[in-house]
């Protein structure tokens, strides 16, 4: 077996895998106790096609737990039941040793009726900052097999990408005679997908708007899509989600997200049970991340149903105890933020920046020094310079605290970076305002008669904020590596954004720039 991870990659042979597990665990062919040495476990035992009538492992993908170093989550699903659903994993050097079982949870989608049953196997105790492999499988199935870098424990070097608003590659639905996709998507949202693996991130966070199963003909056939094409990368590293607007599917859950918080097992967050999985926050090195759901605070009405407020403050008062441990803690230097409508966009004839998260989050993210904030929403890229408190303005329009695009000082304020590029059939690249201004939702009208939508009520105001925009290319991610900075005063994350094109993922990087801070964080008078 071989196994390198010099970039972050860890590239094993499905063969070699399985031929030198210590135990398999995957279809009877060997047994954990007494296992035999790796010589004896055959391949060919356990590398068969699935029998007849078992449903195949579908949409291998990874979540990372609270403490990204210690602790991940191996999901994936069927429509059928399974028997004993699990994973047998180990680390890269010893191969496979230990099975733990995987837990079901099921929904109905309420269009097509279907029930999903998803899989989700929580790996626990690991080694931080090491490569672990695993297979999973039920009775019956081929094991689909993956690997997983566990975070550093502590400072450390990684490197994490975002981008949001994918959607598929793949045709859905049949118009005449001509198939289409019936989801937003593009051939552009398997590009993404391939330019992030040429990255191969640590983790990647999805800012929103995964698949938009909402606007599908079938939304269970377009989840699977989603995550067919983006098993190749989400079966090596955690693809860390932040619900959008597209997320909510009418009768699916009480609010909607019945479908998304199946299958994700995120970081708990002490919400509700059917609040489950909308907010989290996990730690991976000294970065803190906090994923939050926007739809609670922004006054869009954007999915399928309106649910403005919906937590009745639950999520704010979590933010504020989640940012105030954070800023106080000496081993984290930064506050990243993954959320999907935005603060701040140039994009006329689009979706606009929205009041309700400027009156709700941008007050905490001021108070507390969130350092960095990734959005999607608007199907462009744009960045802002560090921003720190607000005009008295209707539109409470940001100020920016300094102007230089290249060394961006975070304790001065936060940056702000639109990356909604990843694959969606409608870019916003060629509608920004020039010179730039912006549209800022402040509210929203009665529900029309004939769609049940609540219009959007807009203000212009100028965009002093705005600092970087691509109107060349419609596509991309953004690519961003810590240093920890050992042996120095200060921590940096120097960030690439890349336009991407073509089905291998070839990369362009159109903006750079570096983000510093000093190391440790504590409460500021």
């Amino acid at each position: 077996m071989s196994a390198s991870h010099s970039d972050g990659r860890s590239t094993l042979s499905r063969r070699g895998l399985l031929a030198g597990a210590t135990g398999a665990g995957l279809g009877g062919a060997v047994s954990l106790a007494g296992a035999a040495p790796a010589a004896a476990a055959s391949p060919l035992l356990q590398d068969r096609p699935g029998r007849l009538g078992a449903p195949r492992v579908g949409g291998l993908h990874l979540q990372f737990g609270a403490d990204a170093s210690r602790e991940v989550v191996v999901s994936w699903h069927t429509t059928a039941s399974v028997s004993r659903p699990r994973v047998v994993y180990g680390t890269a050097a010893g191969g496979l040793g230990r099975t733990v079982p995987a837990d079901t949870t099921t929904y109905r989608d309420a269009k097509s009726g279907t029930e999903v049953r998803v899989h989700h196997a929580r790996l626990t105790g690991l080694h931080p900052d090491t490569d672990h492999v695993y297979a999973a499988v039920h009775d019956g199935a081929t094991p689909e097999l993956g690997t997983v870098r566990t975070a550093p424990r502590g400072r450390g070097a990684f490197t994490f990408t975002s981008f949001g608003d994918q959607g598929t590659p793949t045709t859905g639905r049949l118009s005449g005679t001509t198939w289409v996709n019936d989801n937003l998507g593009s051939p552009a949202a398997g590009d993404t997908t391939a330019g992030v693996e040429r990255i191969a991130p640590l983790f990647h966070l999805l800012n929103g708007d995964l698949c938009y199963a909402n606007l599908a003909n079938d939304r269970v056939r377009t989840w699977s899509d989603w995550f067919e094409n983006n098993t190749r990368s989400a079966r090596h590293r955690p693809w860390m989600p932040a619900a959008g607007n597209h997320e909510n599917e009418l009768g699916n859950g009480p609010l909607g997200y019945g479908a998304y918080q199946a299958y994700f097992t995120l970081p708990d967050a002490g919400a509700d049970e059917q609040l489950h999985g909308l907010w989290y926050a996990f730690t991976a090195g000294a970065v803190r991340v906090i994923s939050l759901h926007n739809d609670d605070v922004a006054y869009q009405d954007g999915g399928n149903s309106y649910v403005h407020g919906y937590s009745g403050g639950a999520q704010e008062r979590w933010l504020e105890r989640e940012l105030a441990a954070a800023d106080a803690d000496p081993g984290i230097d930064w506050i990243v933020v993954c959320m999907h409508q935005v603060v701040i966009s140039t994009a006329d004839r689009f979706n606009g920046a929205d009041l309700g998260i400027r009156e709700r989050w941008v007050p905490l993210f001021d108070r507390y020094g969130v350092d960095l904030v990734v959005c999607g929403h608007e199907h462009h890229y744009e960045r802002s310079h560090p921003i720190r408190g607000q005009q008295p303005t209707d539109t409470r329009t940001p100020i920016p605290v300094a102007t230089a695009t290249d060394v961006i000082d975070t304790t001065r304020g936060t940056v702000h970076m639109v990356i909604g590029g990843g694959g969606t059939s409608a870019p916003s690249n060629q509608l920004f305002f020039s010179p730039a201004r912006a549209r800022v939702i402040t509210g929203v009208g009665a529900p029309d008669p004939a769609t049940g939508k609540r219009p959007p009520q807009y203000v212009l105001e100028d965009a002093p904020w705005s600092a970087v925009r691509d109107a060349d290319h419609s596509y991309g991610f953004a690519a961003f590596t810590v240093d920890p900075g050992h042996g120095r005063a200060d921590t940096t994350i120097a960030v690439t954004y890349y336009a991407v094109s073509g089905p291998f993922g070839d990369l362009l990087p159109v903006d750079r720039f570096t983000l510093t801070r000093p190391r440790g964080r504590g409460r500021r008078s």
